[in-house]
């Protein structure tokens, strides 16, 4: 019950305060709406640029390679492989 009458009295008093003051109340809100803007501007920008370096970073995760250690060992044993081949060859055509 005094949370409801401390409340009404204090509306009442903003009220009464804001007829009498209503050239300056004006001119605080027309200092503190560009203020607000310029806050909120700068706040959007920020978590924008933030979001943007998170987009960033998933492409290039999903670019990253999906081959494991295993496979890239076998494909290079695979290239040794016919390296070696390819030596072998060019040799016997050397000798003929």
């Amino acid at each position: 019950m005094k949370t409801l009458i401390g409340g009404a009295a204090a509306a009442v008093l903003g009220l009464i305060g804001l007829v009498i003051w209503w050239r300056e109340f004006l001119m605080l809100l027309a200092g503190a709406i560009p203020f607000a803007l310029l806050s909120g501007g700068a706040l959007a920008i920020y978590l924008g640029f933030d979001e943007l370096k998170d987009t960033w970073k998933a492409k290039k995760e999903e670019f990253a390679p999906s081959v494991d250690k295993e496979e890239v060992d076998r494909y290079k044993e695979e290239v040794d492989k016919l390296k070696k081949e390819v030596e072998e060859l060019k040799t016997a055509k050397q000798e003929t």
